[in-house]
Parts: structure tokens; sequence; C-alpha cells
């Protein structure tokens, strides 16, 4: 809950809220409508239809941002002490997954020596 209130009080939250609200409905309604959503994934896929698809889970991108309400597009990784961050892995993250383990055991291979 304190996460929660954090995140809806920090300034750059409301930055992104501000710039991106329309995005966010479009993925709302998209999510709660399958016909909207045939609609857009037949932009990429224009053979698809409804009967094409079963429902499945649906995921939290979690997405970075700066105070300005700006996205940060890259990976994040921060050193500090004992412990290492991984501050933001955006897509294609899962792809990169193996890289980012890599260079995150590199990071404490280092620390060791």
């Amino acid at each position: 809950m304190l996460d929660t209130l954090e995140t809806f009080s920090w300034k750059g939250f409301h930055k992104v809220v501000s710039k991106y609200w329309r995005v966010g409905v479009g993925e709302f309604y998209r999510s709660y409508n399958k016909k909207a959503f045939v609609k857009a994934l037949g932009k990429l896929v224009p053979e698809i239809n409804g009967d094409d698809l079963i429902a499945g889970g649906a995921g939290v991108r979690a997405q970075a941002c700066d105070l300005q309400g700006g996205l940060l597009d890259d990976f994040n990784i921060q050193d500090s002490g004992n412990i290492i961050h991984v501050c933001n892995a955006p897509s294609p993250a899962a792809t990169a997954s193996l890289s980012i383990g890599d260079h995150i055991a590199n990071l404490i291979l280092k620390k060791m020596s």
C-alpha cells in the first residue's frame, strides 16, 4: 500500500500520466474489448480475426521514467556497495535476459577480485 501511495504522489508519475493518459486509456480499452484488440492487432497481422485468439493472462510491464515524465528507454543497472539494482529493463528485456545476467555476474566477479 505504501508503494502505491508513493507512486501516485511522485511528481514524475503525474507528468507521465499527463503526457500519456490517452495511450493508457487505449491500453485498458483494448484489454477489455476483444473487438478493439483484434482491430488493433489487424494492423500488424491483417488476416487475424477474433476466432484466432484465446483468452490469456495479462502482464504488467514496468517502465521507469524521470522527474520530467520522460520514459527511460535504456537499461539502467546501478551498483551500490553490496547491492546491484536493475532499475530499468525495457523491452526486449526477456530477449536480453541472458546478456543482462552475464553483465550482472561480471559486476559481481569484479567486486570479488
